[in-house]
């Protein structure tokens, strides 16, 4: 059984559809959900099915404590998912290619601190782009410049506001994600 631990900030949909997945897969197991956010909807979306969740602030994650509560969870992956702090180099270095990431948008455009979410959609929008879509990538110790794993484009030439790019882009994180976390795995 391969082990993945997720890190998420939100409301978690991502996570639910990674967990979903591997239950029904019976050969990954996500056996911890990381949150920095103790109002975040994935701490109920994960208690619902059934994974821990470890609340923790930047303290935490910045002084190794997170950093040895992983090394005791021995993930064969670990997965941001949604996570909106920059991970540190320490995490990085001793899990080397076994963090991943998600990014709503075509790397290397709208990539870098501060590009997340509706964010990233008005971005998008603002410069008339034609296509958008995801970016799974590796993650190191620049924010979005992790060799690339998977993109998936979309066409948004309907698409009038950001609200309506990020329901597009919802759809292929939630079909993607969690197929290419278990290609990795396998």
């Amino acid at each position: 059984m391969k082990k993945i631990i997720l890190f998420a900030s939100g409301s978690g949909s991502n996570a639910e559809k990674i967990i979903r997945k591997c239950q029904e897969t019976k050969t990954i197991q996500v056996c911890k959900i990381y949150t920095n956010n103790p109002s975040a909807k994935v701490i109920e979306r994960g208690k619902s099915l059934n994974v821990p969740v470890e609340i923790f602030n930047r303290e935490d994650l910045n002084d190794g404590i997170i950093a040895e509560k992983i090394h005791q969870d021995a993930p064969d992956l670990i997965v941001l998912a949604g996570f909106l702090w920059k991970f540190p180099e320490t995490i990085i270095k001793n899990f080397e290619n076994k963090i991943i990431n998600i990014h709503p948008a075509l790397l290397p455009k709208y990539g870098g601190k501060g590009m997340y979410g509706m964010n990233v959609h008005q971005a998008v929008l603002d410069s008339n782009e034609k296509e958008t879509g995801i970016t799974i990538h590796f993650v190191n110790e620049h924010y979005d410049e992790g060799g690339i794993i998977f993109q998936k484009s979309v066409n948004i030439e309907d698409c009038s506001t950001a609200v309506e790019i990020a329901d597009k882009i919802h759809v292929l994180e939630h079909r993607y994600f969690p197929e290419i976390i278990e290609k990795l795995l396998m």
